[in-house]
């Protein structure tokens, strides 16, 4: 029985391993390897720091780099102060059909392809679009009112691409938290400020910490997006990563990039657990 049990728990661990290893810890050792290569002759390589050498040196990488670490964060505390009073309702507010109402209309853009839906967004926001013609016709504008290819355009697109990532751990977290505790909360003399800031924020923190993580990550690690909505002054971090890797055949220096890419996404998830008290088992439980 001993045995079996064993290789049960073997035959049910091997797709795990293989996943890791296969799909996660091969692929980030080679490219760690490719980024410490250098070309020093036609298919001669030597063991080197000179692709961070170039990352570090080149004002445009770096000002690129930091940039969209700065996006990434706007847009993940953008999602969450929108996403957050969404939750809540969903969770503590609306009953019945309407809860599975409004988190079905949460869900329904999500059911198309990420092309789909910036697309959409090139429809609304282009100088022939939606809203241009609104603001036309309310004589807001005398003309028409390109909205696309800029900072804003971007940030509008991954907000709407990440909400519903920041949304169902919210509601998850939220709707594990008794309305007595809350009702306790206000007949002590407490406001709606100190409820919210006492007792809902306190419990919804490791819905907070991981939604924010995935928020982050995806906005981190988007390439659709900001390529489709962006101009050629919004240049973002993965688009240097595809012109080395494709354009250029540069992996070296791509694989240099790409791991620069997932040591700054490491950092910021660490340190965010660190800022907030969580541990990733808990937010991620």
């Amino acid at each position: 029985m001993r045995a079996q049990a064993r290789l049960g728990f073997i035959l049910l661990l091997t797709p795990l391993l293989l996943w890791l290893s296969l799909l996660i810890l091969i692929p980030h050792v080679d490219m760690a390897l490719l980024s410490l290569r250098e070309r020093v002759g036609v298919g001669e390589y030597a063991v080197s720091f000179a692709n961070y050498g170039t990352f570090f040196g080149e004002p445009l990488y770096m000002r690129t780099f930091l940039r969209t670490a700065t996006m990434s964060v706007l847009a993940t505390l953008i999602t969450l102060i929108i996403a957050f009073p969404v939750a809540y309702y969903i969770a503590k507010i609306a009953k019945g059909r309407t809860q599975s109402a409004l988190f079905l209309l949460c869900l329904v853009p999500f059911w198309v392809s990420e092309l789909v839906r910036t697309f959409g967004w090139m429809i609304l926001l282009r100088e022939t679009g939606v809203f241009s013609n609104l603001l036309q016709w309310t004589g807001l504008a005398t003309g028409p009112v390109e909205m696309l290819y800029n900072d804003a355009a971007i940030m509008v697109g991954l907000v709407y691409t990440s909400m519903l990532f920041m949304v169902v751990p919210l509601v998850t977290t939220l709707e594990s938290l008794d309305d007595a505790v809350i009702e306790a909360g206000y007949d002590l003399g407490g406001s709606g400020f100190s409820v919210l800031r006492e007792i809902i924020i306190p419990h919804a923190m490791p819905g907070i910490v991981s939604g924010s993580i995935v928020v982050f990550m995806l906005s981190l690690g988007n390439y659709l997006t900001p390529t489709m909505l962006g101009g050629k002054d919004s240049l973002w971090f993965t688009e240097l990563i595809y012109s080395q890797f494709i354009v250029r055949f540069n992996w070296e220096l791509g694989a240099a990039f790409g791991f620069m890419l997932l040591i700054l996404s490491s950092f910021i998830v660490w340190a965010t657990l660190r800022l907030t008290g969580q541990t990733l088992e808990r937010t991620m439980g």
